[in-house]
Order: structure tokens, then sequence, then C-alpha cells
């Protein structure tokens, strides 16, 4: 007997672009990449279409999608989770606040 070795799926940050569809939303992924002569950096971005079971992601949503088996012709993405943002700013604030009061 062989043994399945399960293959690490590819994960993407992006922000929903599109949720006009039934079951799925576009998401754009943003990345730099160096030119290789000029050693400049330039942003590329690209849309997925991911699968959203619920319909609960919306426009300007920052997501992780992962990657799937093909369910249609252009959606081979699914929406993982909404991605967690922490807002550290405001406790740096609140901490310095409290060691100029002392």
């Amino acid at each position: 007997m062989k043994k399945q070795i399960k293959k690490q799926k590819r994960t993407l940050k992006g922000e929903v672009m599109s949720d006009k569809m039934n079951k799925t939303v576009v998401v754009m992924v943003s990345r730099l990449k160096v030119h290789p002569k000029y050693k400049k950096r330039y942003k590329i971005t690209k849309r997925f279409k991911a699968h959203d079971e619920k319909n609960e992601y919306h426009i300007g949503d920052k997501v992780i999608i992962e990657e799937i088996r093909p369910l249609s012709k252009e959606k081979r993405w699914k929406v993982k989770h909404k991605e967690q943002i922490t807002n550290n700013k405001k406790e740096d604030d609140s901490t310095a606040n409290n060691i100029k009061s002392n």
C-alpha cells in the first residue's frame, strides 16, 4: 500500500471587489514584484473568483482564500475566513497615556 501525502493548499490574502454573483465573490490579490534587470518594485493585481457558500462576504472585506478543486470554469478558490484585523495603534496610545499620567 502507498501512503497518501496531502499537498498543502495555497492561501492568498485579498479584498472582495464584487459580491453580485450567487455563492461567488471576486477577490483582488495584490503583490509586489521586482523587475529582474532594473530592480524596481511594481504592483501586480490579480482577480480570483472564490466560492462563498453562505453569501456572507461583501465588498471591501479583507479575506483569506484557499485553493480547491475546480467548481466551475473559473472558480478554483474558496473563501476560508475573514482576515483578523488587529488595531495595535489604539493599544499603544492608551499605554502611552497611562505612562504620561504616572
